[in-house]
C-alpha cells in the first residue's frame, strides 16, 4: 500500500483489512483465514511504514496498543471500533516496526482494566515475559517435491509409523540444566537424521504453540498462532519442518482446541467478559486441567479455531493435526459429577455445538488440504469419529485406539504364567478394529505420573522385560492400524518421562537397549516395505486369525494381507518364556516360506530361537486349514514369515 504523503498521519489512522465478506464469514463461524486479518501486520499506508492492529473485544469500552514503541503508554495509541457492531477494534500505527513488543490495554464496559497479549500474535516473548511481538511470516520454502508428492505418504493406505516428540526434552545441550534448549535448527540437525535412521514415516510434535508453563507440556496455550520462542523464530520452525520434508518425513502437530489456561495475558475473560469461553462454568471450566473450555456455540470463536487449524497447514506446511482431548469436547459430562453438568436440548450428554464444530473443521481441512490427515484423541465409543460427516461421522482421518492401548498394556503387565487366563482381553481389539480408522498409540500419557516407562511395565527379569517389550512392538506393528510410539520407547527408556531433562541416551551403550532400538528400526523398515502390513490396515480383508484359542501355550497367530492375491504375512506370537519347537500352524497357502523378522534374534539380544532357511508348508489339514507349517516359536517373541516368491 504505497502512495505519496500529503498530510501528517495521526497516531492511529483509520484503516482496515476486513471486507464486509470477512465480517459475515467471521460472524457465521466459517472464516478460515482470519490470521490474514487479525493480529499485527506490517505494511505501508500512504507511503509510511507501520503496523496495522486488529483485535476482537466485543465487550470493551476502550482498546489501545501499548508497547516498547510508546513506552507502554495506555492511551496514546487508541484503536477504533468498527461501525458494524462486530466487536473488532483496529487501526494503523505509523512507525511500528517488525520486532516491536506490544500488548492490548483493554477497559471493559464494567470498568475493569486488562493487559492482554494478542490472540493472533505470530510470535511472543520467551516466558516468563508475556508480550506479543510484531513478526511477519515471510518465508521461501524449499520443499516443493514433498508437497507435490505427499498425498501418497499421507493416504490411509500408506504406512504411518509416527515418532512422538517433546522438543524441549528429547535432547538438551546441558542435560543438567532444565532451562537449556537447543534451537529449532540445532534440534533439526540431530532429530531429522535420527527419525530417518529409525525408519519412522512421520514425527508428531507435542504442542509447539506458545505456552507460559513448561509443565503443561504445551497443552495450556496462550499463543495459538505462534510457534514457541523457546527454540527460535517462526521461520526457524518452518526450516525445521522443511528439513523433515526434504528427508521424506511428514510432520504432525498436536493441536488443542479443547481448553486454555487462565493466565492474565491470555484468552480467559479477554475483554472482561467471557469472550472465548462458555459463561456457564458447567460447560466453560475443565476440572481436570484447571482450564477453560472454548465456547463452540459462538461463531467468532469457531472462526478463531477454524482459522488456527488452517494456519498451521497453510503457513507451516504441516501434514496433519492430532486433535487433543476430543472426548472432553464432545461430552458435557466428561469428568463431571452428577449435577455438575446440564444436558443438551435433546436431553443427552453430547455437546452438540462441539460436535458441529469438529465436523465443520474436518470438512474445511479436507476440502482445502486433501493430502493431510486429522487424527482424534478420543477414548469413547462415539459413533463414526473417523467416518465422513455425510454418513453422520465427525470426519477425522484417524482415531487413537485407546481401548487397544489399555487392554494390551494391562495384558503385558501380567506374569506370563497367568496370561492364558487373559488371552481374550488381548484379542478383543480385533472385534472392533475396523469400526474406525485406528492409530495404535503408545504415547507420552503412558509413561508419566507414576505409570512407569514401558520397559518397567513388563514382568520378569531384565532379559524378560526386554523380550516382552520387543514382543509388544512386534504385536503392535503387525496389528491392523497405524502406529505411534513416544520418544524413548524405541530403546527402552528406564525412567519416567520428565519434561525437565533429556532422555536416557546413555542406555544405548548396553546391548539390551541397543537390541530394542535395532528391533524397532528393523520392524519400522519391514512395516514400510510390506504392503501386507498397511494397504488394508483399516479393512477386515487385511486380517485373518490362524490361531486364537491356544490358551494353554499363549500362542497367537494371524495373517496380514495386502490387496494383491498372495500378498500375505504370517505373524506368530508366543506370550510365554517357553520356546516351542516344531509348533504346527495351519495356514491356507502352501509352498515355501521364510522368516523375515524374529524378535528373539541374537541381534536384538534374544536367545536365538529362530527359523532359518526356507520352510515347506506341508499338505496337511490342521486347525481348519489345508496346509501346515512347523515352526520354532521364540520365547516371549514374535516371528514374522512370508511366502518365498520365485
Amino acid at each position: 500500500m504505497t502512495g505519496v504523503i500529503n498530510r501528517p498521519l495521526q497516531s492511529v489512522e483509520p484503516f482496515s483489512l476486513f471486507s464486509s465478506g470477512d465480517i459475515a464469514l467471521f460472524q457465521a463461524g466459517s472464516h478460515y483465514r482470519l490470521y490474514e486479518k487479525f493480529g499485527a501486520h506490517t505494511l505501508e499506508y500512504e507511503g509510511v511504514a507501520g503496523t496495522y492492529f486488529a483485535v476482537w473485544a466485543p465487550d470493551a469500552a476502550f482498546v489501545a496498543v501499548m508497547g516498547d514503541f510508546n513506552n507502554w503508554d495506555h492511551y496514546c495509541h487508541t484503536l477504533l471500533p468498527r461501525w458494524d457492531s462486530s466487536g473488532i477494534w483496529e487501526g494503523f500505527i505509523p512507525g511500528v516496526e517488525a520486532g516491536s513488543l506490544y500488548k492490548y490495554f483493554i477497559r471493559s464496559n464494567s470498568g475493569e482494566e486488562l493487559f492482554k497479549g494478542d490472540p493472533y500474535a505470530t510470535r511472543w516473548e520467551v516466558r516468563p515475559k508475556t508480550a506479543s511481538v510484531v513478526h511477519p511470516l515471510d518465508h521461501t520454502w524449499h520443499d516443493k517435491k514433498w508437497m507435490q508428492g505427499r498425498k501418497k505418504h499421507n493416504q490411509l493406505s500408506s504406512p504411518f509409523a509416527v515418532y512422538e516428540v517433546h522438543l524441549g526434552s528429547w535432547r538438551k545441550p546441558d542435560p543438567n540444566d532444565e532451562e537449556s534448549f537447543y534451537s529449532y535448527g540445532e534440534i533439526a540437525a540431530i532429530l531429522v537424521p535420527y527419525v530417518k535412521e529409525m525408519g519412522f514415516t512421520h514425527v508428531e510434535l507435542m504442542p509447539v504453540m506458545e505456552h507460559p508453563f513448561d509443565g503443561s507440556w504445551g497443552y495450556q496455550q496462550t499463543g495459538y498462532y505462534a510457534a514457541t520462542s523457546r527454540f527460535g523464530t517462526p521461520q526457524d520452525f518452518m526450516d525445521m519442518v522443511e528439513a523433515f520434508h526434504q528427508e521424506g518425513i511428514g510432520v504432525i502437530l498436536d493441536w488443542v482446541p479443547s481448553h486454555f489456561p487462565h493466565d492474565a495475558h491470555g484468552l480467559y475473560r479477554f475483554d472482561g467478559s467471557h469472550v472465548y469461553e462458555y459463561a456457564d462454568m458447567r460447560k466453560g471450566y475443565h476440572p481436570d486441567w484447571n482450564s477453560y473450555i472454548f465456547n463452540y456455540s459462538r461463531s467468532e470463536v469457531r472462526s478463531f479455531l477454524l482459522s488456527n487449524a488452517i494456519y498451521w497447514l497453510d503457513k507451516f506446511h504441516i501434514d496433519g493435526l492430532r486433535v487433543d482431548a476430543v472426548a472432553s469436547m464432545i461430552h458435557l459430562d466428561y469428568s463431571r459429577q452428577r449435577g455438575g453438568w446440564e444436558p443438551n436440548e435433546l436431553g443427552g450428554n453430547e455437546n452438540l455445538e462441539a460436535i458441529s464444530f469438529l465436523k465443520k473443521l474436518n470438512e474445511t481441512i479436507y476440502a482445502l488440504f486433501p493430502d493431510v490427515q486429522t487424527i482424534a484423541e478420543d477414548s469413547t465409543n462415539h459413533y463414526g469419529v473417523s467416518r465422513p460427516t455425510f454418513v453422520g461421522g465427525l470426519g477425522f482421518g484417524m482415531k487413537w485406539m485407546m481401548g487397544w492401548m489399555n487392554d494390551t498394556l494391562d495384558y503385558f503387565k501380567k506374569d506370563p504364567l497367568h496370561r492364558k487366563w487373559y488371552q481374550n482381553d488381548l484379542t478383543f481389539s480385533l472385534v472392533y478394529a475396523f469400526s474406525e480408522n485406528y492409530m495404535l498409540p503408545l504415547s507420552h500419557d503412558e509413561v508419566v505420573h507414576g505409570k512407569s516407562p514401558l520397559l518397567y511395565k513388563m514382568p520378569g527379569d531384565d532379559w524378560q522385560k526386554c523380550a516382552n517389550l520387543r514382543l509388544l512392538y512386534g504385536y503392535m506393528y503387525t496389528h491392523p492400524g497405524t502406529k505411534l510410539l513416544f520418544m524413548g520407547g524405541e530403546f527402552g527408556q528406564t525412567s519416567e518421562w520428565n519434561y525437565k531433562r533429556e532422555l536416557d541416551w546413555h542406555l544405548l551403550k548396553y546391548a539390551t537397549h541397543k537390541g530394542i532400538q535395532d528391533f524397532v528400526k528393523d520392524i519400522n523398515r519391514l512395516y514400510r516395505e510390506s504392503t501386507a502390513l498397511y494397504e488394508l490396515q483399516f479393512e477386515g480383508d487385511g486380517f485373518e486369525w490362524m490361531i486364537v484359542n491356544d490358551y494353554d501355550n499363549c500362542v497367537l497367530a494371524y495373517m496380514r494381507k495386502g490387496k494383491a492375491v498372495g500378498d500375505v504375512m504370517l505373524v506368530v506370537l508366543n506370550m510365554t518364556p517357553v520356546p516351542r519347537e516344531q509348533y504346527p500352524v495351519g495356514i491356507p497357502l502352501g509352498g515355501l516360506w521364510e522368516e523375515v523378522l524374529n524378535s528373539d534374534h541374537p541381534r536384538y539380544y534374544g536367545s536365538g530361537v529362530i527359523n532359518t532357511g526356507q520352510l515347506q508348508a506341508a499338505k496337511q489339514f490342521y486347525n481348519g486349514r489345508e496346509y501346515t507349517l512347523s515352526l520354532r516359536i521364540p520365547p516371549l517373541g514374535v516371528t514374522i514369515l512370508k511366502p518365498v516368491t520365485a
